[in-house]
């Protein structure tokens, strides 16, 4: 597996990646959470393992703003390192085996885990941090390729994600709502996002699907130096057979000012969160989820997307429980 590291301290990235499993925790994240009563205060020094996505993607660009963020929350206790990762599935499988101890995911595949449904053939031992921002489904087109709908992509090269991305989950229901198999009616190109933007920009792929926040770096790139030749899709119309299959997936608009396209863009929207193991030291825990609505200014310096953060929202887990860890950091900021 290649993983690329960055660290949040410098070069701790380094060290970091030597830790095999176990996700390149300094003094180890405590994995033997008690019933004990929640202080916030991490006792020890404290190194965790962010699984982000891919690395034009904004997943990739919050976790690496957070894991710099919580040296300086947390007194040096705690540190962090994020990781380019194949983002929400492989992340998850990650986190459960310990490679990580903290794990971004699109809502919907969490869901999934805890249920032990699709991707996963049992129950997941995850627990949620919080909700944060938004992701977007953005479903690109090349203007010569033909496409004006998604059941227009049949026969057609498409990218689909990275492969055990959250974005490959909902690739494949937007084309089986469209009465497309995955499988055997595109030629499915399971691409991260770097790749799929090169293969957009040179013709070797007529579209693809992305799920992330606004603005993502890799999206922007492309839009930038080949707007002329790529276009968003309107993928409103599957929505109701989406929302059946979860009522996470919400209406949304991609704003004109997002990528400077010349009107906005209806779409799909569903909500990220941040995961953990249940066994996560509640501490730990509890100093992470603190950190990520104390210092959402700088989160979102990094990425305007995390603009979305919100205590209002943070709460909006189930049935993906929240870790008791995080339930102290909520209660103690004033989340409903």
């Amino acid at each position: 597996m290649k993983v690329r590291l960055l660290a949040g301290v410098g070069v701790l990235a380094v060290a970091a990646a030597g830790l095999a499993g176990c996700g390149g925790r300094q003094g180890g994240a405590a994995e033997d959470d008690t019933a004990s009563e929640v202080s916030c205060e991490v006792d020890r020094d404290t190194r965790v393992g962010i699984a982000t996505g891919n690395s034009t993607g904004v997943y990739y660009v919050v976790g690496n703003a957070l894991a710099g963020q919580l040296p300086d929350a947390t007194g040096g206790r705690l540190s962090g390192t994020a990781a380019e990762t194949g983002a929400s599935v492989q992340n998850i499988e990650q986190l459960v085996a310990g490679q990580y101890d903290v794990a971004f995911s699109l809502f919907d595949t969490a869901v999934n885990a805890v249920q032990g449904k699709e991707s996963f053939t049992a129950a997941q031992p995850v627990q949620a941090l919080a909700r944060i921002y938004d992701n977007y489904t953005q479903v690109v087109v090349r203007n010569d390729a033909g496409i004006s709908s998604v059941a227009d992509m049949r026969g057609k090269r498409i990218s689909t994600g990275s492969p055990k991305s959250g974005t490959e989950v909902i690739a494949h229901r937007l084309l089986q709502a469209a009465g497309l198999d995955p499988a055997k009616d595109i030629q499915a190109q399971r691409l991260d996002l770097t790749k799929t933007v090169e293969g957009m920009k040179d013709g070797s792929i007529d579209a693809f699907f992305w799920s992330g926040g606004l603005p993502t770096g890799g999206v922007t790139d492309l839009f930038t130096t080949a707007g002329d030749r790529v276009r968003f899709l309107d993928i409103t119309p599957l929505l109701p057979k989406m929302a059946e299959l979860n009522p996470a997936y919400q209406a949304g608009t991609i704003g004109r000012d997002a990528y400077r396209t010349a009107a906005d863009t209806p779409t799909i929207v569903v909500p990220n969160v941040l995961l953990v193991r249940t066994n996560l030291d509640a501490n730990v825990a509890c100093a992470i989820t603190r950190t990520v609505f104390d210092r959402k200014d700088a989160l979102a310096q990094a990425n305007p997307a995390a603009k979305g953060i919100s205590l209002e929202n943070a709460r909006r887990t189930d049935p993906v429980p929240l870790h008791r860890g995080a339930e102290k950091a909520l209660q103690d900021l004033g989340a409903r």
